[in-house]
């Protein structure tokens, strides 16, 4: 009797994790599908993709899409707009985030509770986009590269897991370095940045993703300074003059695109060109996140638990 249920109760297992495991197999394949089938689109004759059926491979395989896509340089200067935005953002907000989060992180520090109370409700009231606007156009950052780094330096849910994870570190190494000498700013840079790398990590993969993501900014109030145009924003606007129909104005463009790049018989289409673009968008942080990933589980965990 007990082998007959421990046979059953193996095999209950086995077929549990083969489901599980077919379950697992199915969600990636129609997570990762759409952006495969994005790659085959980029790299496929553009004139061939209209006929449609692009899944897996593409049918005619040309670089002419990227060719015609990097000719013009706009893409190429849209993506170094959005790797310094990216980068200085990273840097900043995590730095400050992380300064604020130490003091405020501090029980005898004064002005403890109504300075977490002003960051904590800046999560739940928001004063909206027009308000907001007109901040930005009193403070001359309105086509400014500085729009991009100043109104998102401090985020309140980054401050609130950075201090949780810094409320877990041990009091008696804050106050053998105090006993020793050393000053606040000290302890913050030697010994709290070094211990808190797991969360830092974890908020800069949320800033950098968050950073270079972002376009909406970029359409509000740097719209009209074309060299403050980021990947993303060309992404948008690629995105929308493709589903434009017949021979609109994205139509021609895209064939003056073509022609510029000496395409001769190539064409491009919306179509093409907007997968090409997808493609260079999302590659830095496919490229990124698996090396953060380590990171992003430990910060997260740690950070999200208060004792």
């Amino acid at each position: 009797m007990k082998m007959k249920i421990g046979t059953m109760s193996k095999i209950e297992n086995i077929i549990f994790h083969l489901l599980n495991t077919l379950f697992l197999l199915f969600l990636a394949f129609i997570t990762l599908y759409p952006f495969w089938t994005t790659i085959a689109v980029s790299f496929n004759d553009a004139m061939d993709t209209l006929q449609g059926g692009i899944t897996f491979l593409p049918r005619k395989l040309t670089l002419f899409n990227y060719k015609v896509l990097f000719h013009t340089g706009a893409i190429i200067h849209a993506f170094f707009v959005s790797v310094a935005r990216t980068s200085i953002n990273l840097v900043t907000s995590v730095f400050f985030t992380a300064m604020i989060a130490f003091a405020l992180s501090r029980r005898e520090f004064v002005l403890l509770k109504p300075f977490t109370f002003i960051l904590i409700l800046s999560m739940y009231i928001n004063a909206g986009l027009i308000p907001t606007y007109f901040l930005m156009l009193r403070l001359h950052l309105i086509n400014s590269f500085l729009v991009y780094i100043i109104p998102g330096i401090v985020n309140a849910f980054n401050f609130v897991v950075m201090r949780t994870y810094m409320r877990s570190i041990p009091e008696s190494i804050i106050e053998s370095a105090r006993m020793d000498g050393y000053g606040d700013f000290y302890i913050f840079i030697r010994i709290i940045l070094p211990l808190c790398l797991p969360v830092l990590a974890t908020i800069g993969l949320f800033v950098a993703v968050g950073s270079w993501n972002a376009w909406f900014d970029t359409m509000i109030y740097n719209s009209g300074k074309v060299n403050l145009h980021t990947l993303q924003y060309k992404l948008m606007e690629y995105l929308q003059s493709s589903q434009n129909q017949g021979r609109s104005a994205a139509d021609a463009g895209a064939m003056a695109l073509s022609a510029a790049a000496g395409g001769g018989s190539g064409m491009v289409t919306p179509m093409s060109i907007r997968a090409a673009v997808t493609v260079v968008a999302a590659a830095p942080i496919l490229l990124i996140y698996p090396f953060m990933q380590r990171y992003f589980v430990v910060g997260l965990n740690v950070g999200g638990v208060k004792e």
